[in-house]
């Protein structure tokens, strides 16, 4: 847990849109347990990029029953492991993000948001504005468009920036000149 007398970044995981993000969009199946994202190294980017303790937050939809041996792989790297329930057609994962997310606005902390979702632009654009850092970590071909209109919103890649999977994906997206190695695709 962070240390309570200073700042703090809060990092909400929206579990299953990372997870369904990395099976049908970049890998085309459902992720082995070596392809999925190592969670405790993108708590400790959050403490890197911020300089500041961070909290991770994970959101789970429950409503068949709790994961055991996730949730406590989960507890074991010090995460708030939120199981949730509700009916079929509510996004209730979205809901408790987006409550957690109204709820910020009167906590003197940062946020890093785990998503590619749009439904969240609202809340998280309320969440900008001086001292508070608010940021987005997703891949980022996938993040929802409208996060690139949210002035002050700090951006993140989960492979790239955070490195939380051991191994390359197999993703296609715009490199940056400055960026551009060609070792990396001469082998």
């Amino acid at each position: 847990m962070p240390d309570t007398d200073s700042r703090t970044t809060w990092v909400l995981v929206d579990g299953e849109n990372i997870d369904a993000t990395l099976g049908a969009s970049i890998l085309g199946r459902r992720p082995q347990p070596d392809e999925r994202p190592r969670w405790d190294r993108l708590v400790t980017f959050s403490e890197r990029v911020w300089a500041q303790p961070a909290q991770g937050v994970f959101f789970l939809n429950a409503s068949a029953g709790i994961p055991m041996p996730f949730v406590q792989a989960l507890k074991a790297m010090d995460y708030v492991v939120v199981p949730l329930s509700g009916g079929p057609d509510e996004k209730i994962v979205d809901i408790a993000i987006q409550r957690t997310l109204q709820a910020m606005r009167d906590r003197d902390a940062d946020v890093m948001l785990v998503s590619h979702d749009g439904d969240f632009l609202h809340d998280l654009s309320d969440l900008i504005g001086s001292p508070r850092r608010v940021g987005i970590a997703a891949f980022s071909e996938f993040r929802n468009a409208g996060f690139a209109s949210i002035p002050g919103l700090e951006k993140f890649d989960l492979e790239y920036d955070a490195r939380v999977f051991d191994a390359p994906l197999p993703r296609i997206r715009v490199i940056p000149i400055d960026e551009f190695d060609p070792s990396a695709f001469l082998g």
